[in-house]
């Protein structure tokens, strides 16, 4: 392997190109507490809807209509019914357009029995599979985060293509209260959580920032972990935990949370170029996951290819930037 190319290795695919621009895409998020279960968890909700509401407005920059936010304490029409989700989902279904991005983040208790995986609501609960059958007819890409105990079975029912699941745990067997959500809302808040320090905020980064400070949760006290977070992002069904080898990350690594800097520009052919860099830029991490599984030389050959390629796309960009 060249010299160049083992440092390019060490670089960040996503920070080889920075541009700057104004833009508003679509991003929207739903942030759904379940039944809490006593005033301590209330509380915990209250805090953490407050700060989430905060982090995805002021720091990411989520329009404030398109945060919305269901909970057991809200008036009528905003509480985490299970009619209320279901029309909020149907209604995103009509609103949502194939290039957004939605973000729907739960946070609660969750049940696991013989037939199915439940989030909590205040009334009826919702089952996995009515999960999946609301999200079906949503377009765009989905992140789902479900924080709860007993989430793991939600990752098989609802994963799909161009979808991000992630779980608290990776066992039915994990039903207790978990920290992950605490965690979660802390990462998301955290600037140290750019890991590739390229300015953005990815799916994964805030997955693994928050799968890192879970296990440390455990390991300063002394505990055997009960909940392992875990990620699919390939359609198959199986996650990945945020320090192992697998399939799972390229479509995560790619996915941001904050605002797009270069989403939206006024000249056709620069967008059509910043396009063609994305789509390099995820098929280099696809690239990067299959390291281990090709041959040294292919694999150098078709990185180098795709190092080369993105460089000429990234001198276009400039010269009509």
């Amino acid at each position: 392997m060249s010299g160049w190319l083992r440092t390019a290795l060490l670089v960040p695919i996503v920070a080889i190109f920075q541009l700057t621009s104004a833009a508003a895409e679509g991003r929207h998020a739903l942030l759904i507490f379940g039944a809490t279960g006593g005033e301590k968890y209330a509380a915990e909700h209250r805090r953490w809807a407050k700060e989430l509401s905060g982090t995805l407005q002021e720091r990411l920059a989520f329009q404030a209509e398109r945060v919305l936010v269901l909970s057991p304490e809200a008036a009528p029409a905003h509480r985490s019914t299970r009619d209320n989700i279901s029309r909020v989902l149907e209604g995103l279904a009509a609103r949502v357009g194939e290039d957004d991005l939605l973000l729907v983040l739960l946070v609660g208790h969750g049940t696991v029995d013989a037939t199915a995986a439940k989030f909590n609501l205040p009334g009826p609960d919702m089952e996995d599979r009515q999960w999946a059958s609301l999200l079906r007819s949503i377009p765009g890409r989905i992140v789902f985060i479900n924080t709860a105990s007993g989430s793991f079975p939600f990752l098989q029912r609802l994963s799909a293509p161009n979808r991000i699941v992630i779980t608290a745990t990776d066992s039915t067997a994990q039903r207790f209260y978990t920290v992950f959500p605490e965690r979660f809302v802390e990462a998301l808040a955290d600037p140290a959580v750019d890991r590739d320090k390229n300015g953005r905020v990815s799916v994964w980064e805030v997955f693994a920032g928050t799968s890192a400070a879970v296990q440390q949760h455990y390991e300063q006290r002394g505990q055997l972990s009960t909940e392992r977070p875990i990620l699919d992002d390939d359609g198959d069904g199986r996650g990945t935990e945020a320090d192992a080898n697998g399939p799972d990350g390229a479509l995560a690594r790619t996915t941001y949370v904050d605002a797009d800097p270069i989403s939206e520009f006024a000249d056709p052919a620069l967008l059509a170029l910043v396009e063609k860099q994305r789509a390099l830029e995820r098929e280099a991490e696809a690239l990067k996951l299959r390291k281990g599984s090709m041959p040294p030389a292919q694999w150098d050959a078709e990185f180098e290819r795709l190092m080369i390629e993105l460089a000429r796309v990234s001198r276009a960009i400039r010269s009509r930037s």
